[in-house]
């Protein structure tokens, strides 16, 4: 096996030598053999080990012994400790997930503060083929039936071509140790219901079959880059950037032979989870629109609009201006209130008004579903909403307007665009205030 893993990293891994690589190993016979293999090849290795915890004592034992194994291969050891129930109780985790986010951001903080070049772990064919069966039974696209990524940015996975009986053979010939976690016994997990009840049926019925299933991931995996080519193609043609801002032709999508199938290859690194909603986005009225995490897709007329939010969304935060008689803000727009005596230019950019009719602290916000205001120049009240699509103002661009408000939640200014009459200056007016933008 040393000679077989030599030849596929020069084939496939040729820029690892002379990097300095951190292993992230467990103490269970597939990191501690990957470490051991390398160790033997002369590279530059380091290893990690996490102690979720979860184990009790077993836990501390495995520690103990992978920094055995560090001092005994003169290997530098990072160990590190995690209450891996308390962290995925407040995130609102399974104990699978949390362990897994605490695990790489460790790697990667050890990565960044120690100036490794490349994190390896122990992952082989068998492994590759429960992913493969996990996500075939949860339902997915092509793109997961590829198997286990060899490379996914600086993580590398040289041992993807190796089952699990060639590790544990080279294992039991070479006289290593290692440590055995009873939970990976357990068939409680779906992983572990796959390895110990189908993998070994799928292998009696055929003793080939991870030669075979290599050979299939491989030709997956050329299938998918001939639809990433094909997406990048499409991608230029109906898909524009303005900023931050991707849009969608919604008429030039529609042209294509199968435009939910497009539309899901284009959409899929964004989170999205309600396909057949975002598909049905097409045909809703604009302003509707589909939310994740960190993004926002709308409805506007003849697109669809992509952007990228934070958590926090800004249509949720405020600025307060306190009363004074001159006062220049910088944030989160440009704005200069100054006491004048007498009315010059009016235009979009600034208003009058009677400072007597003010309530500080004034406030800036967006706006908001229910928000009306008394336009200048017209009888009666109009909602913010109406304004806007009485105006034919984009969804992008209402969503960046700011109201200015009084204390008690008054519009006074649609900033920008229109002002609210209830607060215009008068002849009986003493104190006039400009507002510029």
């Amino acid at each position: 096996m040393l000679q077989q893993l030599a030849k596929h990293i020069d084939e496939q891994f040729s820029f690892l030598k002379e990097k300095k690589l951190l292993i992230a190993i467990s103490g269970g016979v597939d990191s501690v053999v990957l470490a051991h293999l390398l160790h033997q090849l002369h590279f530059n290795i380091s290893l990690a080990h996490c102690n979720f915890q979860l184990r009790g004592k077993e836990s501390d034992l495995d520690e103990l012994f992978v920094k055995e194994l560090g001092k005994s291969l003169s290997i530098q050891t990072f160990t590190t400790r995690f209450n891996t129930k308390e962290y995925a109780s407040k995130n609102k985790l399974s104990t699978q997930l949390a362990a897994r986010e605490l695990r790489y951001h460790w790697f990667d903080s050890l990565s960044k503060e120690n100036t490794f070049d490349y994190i390896l772990t122990a992952h082989h064919a068998d492994d590759n083929l429960e992913t493969f069966l996990i996500n075939l039974s949860r339902g997915t696209g092509l793109e997961g039936l590829t198997g286990i990524p060899s490379i996914n940015g600086n993580i590398i996975r040289p041992l993807l071509p190796f089952s699990r009986e060639e590790i544990l053979t080279f294992a039991q010939s070479n006289n290593i140790e290692w440590r055995e976690d009873e939970s990976n016994a357990e068939t409680k997990y779906l992983r572990n219901k796959i390895r110990h009840q189908i993998t070994p049926t799928l292998k009696e019925l055929n003793p080939n079959i991870l030669n075979n299933f290599n050979k299939t991931i491989d030709h997956l995996k050329e299938s998918q880059q001939i639809v990433n080519d094909k997406i990048a193609e499409i991608t230029h043609k109906i898909v524009s950037n303005e900023g931050d801002l991707l849009k969608i032709s919604i008429e030039k999508l529609l042209k294509l032979s199968n435009p939910k199938a497009y539309l899901y290859q284009l959409l899929k690194p964004y989170e999205f989870k309600e396909w057949n909603d975002v598909y049905n986005l097409i045909y809703a009225q604009s302003g509707k629109q589909i939310l994740t995490k960190f993004y926002t897709l709308w409805k506007d007329r003849d697109f669809l609009l992509l952007l990228r939010t934070n958590e926090k969304s800004s249509f949720e935060e405020e600025y307060f201006i306190s009363r004074e008689e001159n006062k220049e803000i910088t944030a989160p727009i440009k704005l200069l209130l100054k006491r004048v005596q007498r009315k010059t230019n009016t235009d979009n950019k600034s208003i009058y008004v009677d400072n007597e009719l003010l309530n500080f602290p004034l406030k800036l916000r967006r706006w908001k579903s229910g928000d009306f205001f008394y336009p200048k120049g017209m009888l009666g009240k109009k909602k913010v909403s109406k304004y806007f699509k009485d105006e034919k103002i984009s969804i992008v661009n209402k969503n960046k307007i700011w109201l200015l408000c009084s204390s008690k939640n008054e519009i006074i200014w649609i900033v920008g665009k229109r002002q609210d009459r209830r607060f215009l200056p008068t002849e009986k007016t003493t104190k006039l205030l400009k507002i510029s933008i």
